[in-house]
């Protein structure tokens, strides 16, 4: 009896034996015909992640480790490009000049290691930045008649900028800002619409507006005022904008940096660009800048390839001067001085 239990224990033991190793054996065969690989995934952000995959096709690669590619990125290889090699590589990018560098790489060579493709773009930051915005009001007109010959403007009532607190998500590279998206707005104070209604000119209201603008700058910045003593100027409503030396497309190490069309320097509360039938030296009074510390007198130093005679580009010391002013339509006298 007793050699009867040893001997169906060895049957089983056998038979438990003789299982596992045929599940081994198979796990084997199945782990070589899966063809795993070990593929490096770079992401946008520069973080790393080594996966093990039997996938080939770059897409289902990110698909498997949950990796969304968002629209403005680009994958190199492809998302189409199938992966034989272990030990691949796959880089994700923001879409900029670099990441259509790092694509001519891998389209030229058949096998492209981590450190070139890195080597091939900058890193792109972005931050979350949130700041007040003035917002402009806008120039309505008083009743149905138009703007004629002999016609002016006359102010019914101030137009009074209002204030919005924005937030942007901003791009950079090599701390340059390369893009900003608007997440979210508030309006803090709403703008207050400028009413003007136009009128015949009379030698009387020609007269005043000539007073108007040579009793407005300040006492230290009377040099340009006295300059147009006599000169009538023409009144006209001009679509402004701002500018640096930063968005003229020289680098600051170059000796035309912040140079203007008139060979001076561009000089903040100075220095404006303007359409070609203002000439060089023309002087400007907008009497929306009284309050600065030009009192609103400026000097037609620059031109610009998008300035058309209806606008004027100001020139300012800083992009953040630029952002805040934004566009707006401003009053102007123009004063030709021989």
């Amino acid at each position: 009896m007793i050699k009867n239990e040893q001997a169906s224990l060895s049957v089983v033991r056998i038979a438990v034996i003789t299982i596992v190793a045929i599940c081994l054996l198979s796990v084997g065969v199945l782990a070589a015909n899966s063809d795993v690989k070990n593929v490096k995934i770079v992401l946008a952000d520069n973080c790393e992640i080594d996966v093990l995959t039997t996938k080939s096709v770059v897409s289902e690669i990110l698909e498997e480790n949950h990796i969304v590619v968002l629209p403005e990125e680009n994958v190199v290889p492809n998302l189409d490009f199938e992966i034989t090699d272990n030990l691949s590589t796959i880089v994700i990018t923001g879409i900029t000049q670099d990441a259509y560098s790092v694509v001519a790489i891998a389209e030229e060579e058949e096998c492209v290691r981590l450190d070139q493709l890195l080597s091939s773009y900058n890193t792109i930051t972005e931050k979350i930045v949130t700041m007040e915005e003035k917002i402009p009001y806008e120039t309505v007109t008083n009743g149905t008649e138009g703007p004629g010959e002999g016609m002016t403007t006359k102010v019914l009532s101030e137009g009074i900028e209002g204030l919005k607190k924005s937030t942007y998500k901003v791009k950079y590279q090599n701390d340059i800002e390369i893009g900003r998206t608007l997440i979210t707005e508030e309006v803090l104070k709403e703008a207050t619409n400028k009413v003007v209604e136009f009128v015949a000119i009379t030698a009387r209201s020609a007269n005043s507006n000539l007073r108007t603008a040579h009793e407005n700058p300040i006492p230290a910045n009377t040099t340009l005022a006295s300059k147009v003593e006599g000169i009538e100027p023409t009144q006209k409503t001009l679509n402004a904008s701002a500018y640096t030396a930063a968005e003229c497309g020289k680098s600051p190490d170059s000796p035309h940096y912040g140079v203007t069309a008139s060979g001076e320097k561009a000089t903040a509360w100075y220095t404006v660009a303007a359409g070609r039938s203002y000439p060089i030296g023309t002087i400007i009074y907008i009497p929306y800048f009284s309050n600065q510390p030009n009192g609103g007198w400026f000097v037609v130093q620059d031109r610009g390839s998008a300035i058309s005679n209806n606008k004027v580009d100001i020139y300012m010391n800083t992009y953040n001067e630029c952002i805040t002013f934004g566009r707006r339509n401003l009053e102007c006298y123009i004063y030709v001085v021989d």
